[in-house]
Parts: structure tokens; C-alpha cells; sequence
């Protein structure tokens, strides 16, 4: 029976996944609340809980490629400038990537221990809020070209947006498509851009919490990774289709007034806690 309640709090945390891994609300912010609900750490331990976080990620990750597969496809046949030109290289579209990376890169493997709080996640929602709200009154792009064409400099913003992230509970999404915004792109661009960068950032700091993980997994273990893994797949593979729909007329307003509302929540959740204790 604990068997069976573990795996259905992975297919939970699956589906949590799956819905904010490309939307700007924090996906790490929203796991980490729900495993606090789900109490999830406590039938495992931190280690698992840290490693299953970004695996499962990989999940969300991989509906990207599926959904992309076209434009990954020719970006790795057009790969070499000389056969397509320049700008409209793979080996361009790529570099911009790893130029965006960096940044966040560096900083992600120095500042990788950071401990994750409640307080730190529910104060960093509602800043982020005012910040999209902000960025998206002052600093939006009324570029209408949704095809991601993106200059060094645009790549180096953007990445330098994306440190943000490092944040828990201000979203990576979030912050890419802020400095895309910043740098000239327009939503849509800045959000599929966001998609791609998101493939080689996942999957680096996925394989440096697998690498670092010293325990040994159970078969309990081992299926939650699998559950999580694939409900998070599913579930954004139908959530990355729909945002891209939604942002191509609506504000992102939505999403920061939510982000707003949880952090509320979430403060307030921390001051009945501390009354009960007391």
C-alpha cells in the first residue's frame, strides 16, 4: 500500500511538472511546494528527492524535441554555414544557444547547494510577478516576427536574463522570456527560444544530480522516476502547444497575477503553521 501512495504522489508530482515547466510560474518552485504537501521527502530522502526533481524535468524536456523535431532536424542537417548561409545555419542557431547558456551555467554550478525555502520561493513568485507585469508594460517587443532569429548579443541577454532562475520560485521561462523581451524578440520568439534553451540547461544539471547522487535505488524508486518521468512528457506535450496558442494574442499578465496569489498563499500557509506551533 506505501508502495502504491508513493507512485501516485510521483504521477501528482508528474502532472505539476508537465504544467509549469514552460509557463512562467517556477516549475522547481511548484515541486518543491507540492513534495512540502505531498510529503514527499520524508518517504525517501533528500538526495532522491533532489535528483528525482531534475529527472523528471528531463520528461517535460523531451516533449520539446518531439514537438520541435522538425526544426532540431534541420538545424542538424543545415549545421554548416557554407550550405545555407549564416544566418540561417544550424551552427548559428546552436551557438546562440551555448552563448545563451553560459551565464546561467557558470553560476548554476557555483551556487548549485543553495537551499531551497518556502519563504525564499513565496517572496521570489510575487517579485517575479511585478517584474513580468513590469517588463511586459515597459520592456515587451513590438516585434511581430515570431521566427527565432537571435544575434550574439540577444543570446548573451538573454542569458544573462536567465541566471534569474537560479532563484527558487522565479522561473526560468519566466526570466528567458523577460530577456527576450529586453533584447528585441517578440513573445512568441522569446518563448520557443526559451524551449530550446531549455533542452541543453535540463540535461546538464539532470546528469550533475545523477552523477552526484551516492545512494542506490530501489525498484519502488526506480518506477517513481519512470512515472514521473512520462506523466510529465504527456502532460507537456499538450501544455507547450496551448501556451504557444495562448501567447500569440493574450497578456502574460494572467500568469504573474497567479504567481502573485500563490506567494499570498503560501506566506499565509507559513504564518498558521507558525501559530499551531506556538
Amino acid at each position: 500500500m506505501e508502495t502504491i501512495i508513493f507512485i501516485l504522489k510521483s504521477f501528482v508530482l508528474g502532472i505539476i511538472e508537465g504544467l509549469t515547466e514552460f509557463l512562467p510560474v517556477s516549475s522547481t518552485g511548484h515541486l518543491i511546494i507540492f513534495q512540502n504537501i505531498l510529503n514527499f521527502e520524508n518517504e525517501t530522502n533528500k538526495d532522491y528527492v533532489e535528483m528525482y526533481t531534475y529527472v523528471i524535468q528531463l520528461g517535460a524536456i523531451l516533449a520539446v524535441v518531439i514537438l520541435y523535431w522538425k526544426k532540431i532536424k534541420e538545424t542538424l542537417i543545415n549545421f554548416f554555414p557554407q550550405k545555407v548561409g549564416y544566418v540561417k545555419s544550424g551552427f548559428r542557431f546552436w551557438l546562440m544557444i551555448v552563448i545563451a547558456c553560459i551565464p546561467g551555467g557558470i553560476l548554476g554550478i557555483l551556487f548549485d547547494n543553495i537551499v531551497d525555502k518556502l519563504l525564499i520561493i513565496a517572496i521570489t513568485l510575487f517579485v517575479g510577478g511585478i517584474l513580468m507585469i513590469y517588463a511586459e508594460i515597459k520592456l515587451k517587443s513590438n516585434n511581430p516576427d515570431t521566427n527565432i532569429h537571435v544575434t550574439i548579443k540577444q543570446a548573451i541577454i538573454i542569458g544573462l536574463f536567465q541566471c534569474l532562475a537560479i532563484i527558487p520560485g522565479m522561473s526560468r521561462s519566466a526570466s528567458t522570456i523577460i530577456g527576450g523581451w529586453v533584447s528585441g524578440l517578440s513573445t512568441v520568439a522569446s518563448a520557443e527560444f526559451s524551449f530550446f534553451l531549455a533542452i541543453p540547461v535540463m540535461v546538464g544539471m539532470s546528469f550533475l544530480k545523477i552523477i552526484r547522487f551516492e545512494g542506490t535505488l530501489d525498484s519502488t524508486q526506480l518506477l517513481s522516476l519512470a512515472v514521473g518521468f512520462l506523466v510529465s512528457f504527456i502532460v507537456a506535450l499538450i501544455v507547450i502547444k496551448k501556451f504557444i496558442n495562448y501567447l500569440k494574442n493574450k497578456s502574460m499578465k494572467i500568469f504573474a497575477i497567479y504567481r502573485m496569489i500563490l506567494a499570498v498563499i503560501i506566506l499565509l500557509a507559513g504564518v498558521f503553521r507558525l501559530v499551531d506551533l506556538y
